[in-house]
């Protein structure tokens, strides 16, 4: 991995094809705006095409702009479907019930997302289900869409699924209530809080038991089968480095991780982390200054995040501490830096 070219994580660009429907809904051709991005009729054909998440997020906001309409990705969600997110969502489609549709979604997402920042998850209880997605705060112009896309996604795609009579119980969202806020209540239904401390929709016990009547156990068994198989061909060739930085994001956030807490979600002694690095020709700490520098400055290249919002992600104490450390890795300070790359880009 190049220093500085660390990826903030990608997705398929079956997701385009419901950002162009959502655009066309509105009366608007998208293709001149796709074409911008390089995302033409033969780009969107690609097998196992993947967008950059930061091109994916500057894409939406010009579709809003173009569109007017800053709730563009509820409407995202309203027109996409399934297929649109490659074989995870064949195989959700063909899932026997509403439960299964959602375990599929969360357990093969990294076969069409990958967020360093983290991954959704499906959290059961006696009472239902949670499906949460991954914070991607600070939240701001450029990202707000992304939540609002995926969970009204979930409710509508899940509720497709059984024909329609899919009712979530309650939506939890972690931005304040935007300009835009009555259409959360007009899409989902239910109550909906803002200012959660998650990103999430809650289904109780008889709708994740909602049956899908397109159900075909043979194919669904199949398609299961393929999943497995291309999920462990992604993940078998990652090297212990490559499995901790992939841990890093999510454990940054405001503070340091320490290789205790990295050795137990590893779920390996500390001794045994240390040796393996060693057999590799590193150490933990030299993982975790290689990952902030490259991370830094992919943010500062990437996205549209203030300096002060960056240092909290790096588990930096300060900005004022983030800024030196960027000094010391690159020579030029984080505002140089950005400067620098928007002249060359």
């Amino acid at each position: 991995m190049k220093p500085g070219r660390v990826r903030l994580g990608d997705l398929t660009v079956g997701f385009v094809d419901s950002l162009a429907d959502a655009v066309r809904s509105h009366a608007q051709d998208p293709l001149p705006l796709l074409d911008q991005y390089g995302l033409d009729i033969a780009r969107l054909a690609e097998p196992r095409a993947r967008l950059s998440i930061p091109r994916y997020m500057r894409l939406g906001h010009a579709a809003i702009q173009l569109t007017g309409d800053p709730a563009l990705g509820l409407r995202m969600g309203q027109v996409g479907g399934l297929n649109r997110i490659g074989l995870t969502g064949v195989t959700a489609a063909q899932a026997p019930t509403v439960r299964e549709a959602a375990r599929t979604l969360i357990r093969f997402e990294p076969l069409y997302a990958q967020n360093y920042r983290g991954h959704s998850s499906l959290i059961e209880d006696a009472g239902g289900a949670w499906l949460r997605f991954y914070s991607i705060s600070p939240y701001n112009g450029y990202n707000r869409f992304v939540v609002d896309s995926v969970l009204a996604s979930w409710a509508c795609q899940l509720s497709q699924l059984c024909g329609g009579q899919l009712s979530v119980e309650r939506v939890m969202i972690e931005f304040p209530p935007p300009s835009y806020a009555e259409r959360y209540t007009e899409l989902f239904g239910c109550p909906v809080e803002f200012t959660a401390t998650d990103n999430q929709l809650r289904l109780n016990q008889a709708n994740l038991a909602l049956r899908n009547p397109t159900h075909c156990p043979s194919t669904w068994r199949h398609l299961l089968e393929i999943c497995e198989r291309e999920l462990e061909q992604l993940t078998r060739t990652r090297s212990l480095r490559e499995r901790i930085v992939h841990l890093l994001g999510p454990l940054l956030l405001g503070r340091e991780p320490d290789l205790e807490e990295v050795a137990a979600r590893l779920q390996m002694p500390v001794w045994t982390l240390r040796r393996k690095l060693a057999e590799e020709g590193t150490q933990f700490r030299a993982i975790l200054n290689d990952t902030r520098r490259d991370l830094a400055m992919a943010y500062i290249r990437d996205t549209e995040l203030t300096f002060g919002e960056i240092a909290y992600l790096l588990g930096f104490a300060s900005a004022e501490a983030f800024q030196r450390a960027f000094k010391r890795w690159s020579g030029n300070t984080p505002g140089e830096f950005r400067r620098a790359q928007r002249q060359a880009g």
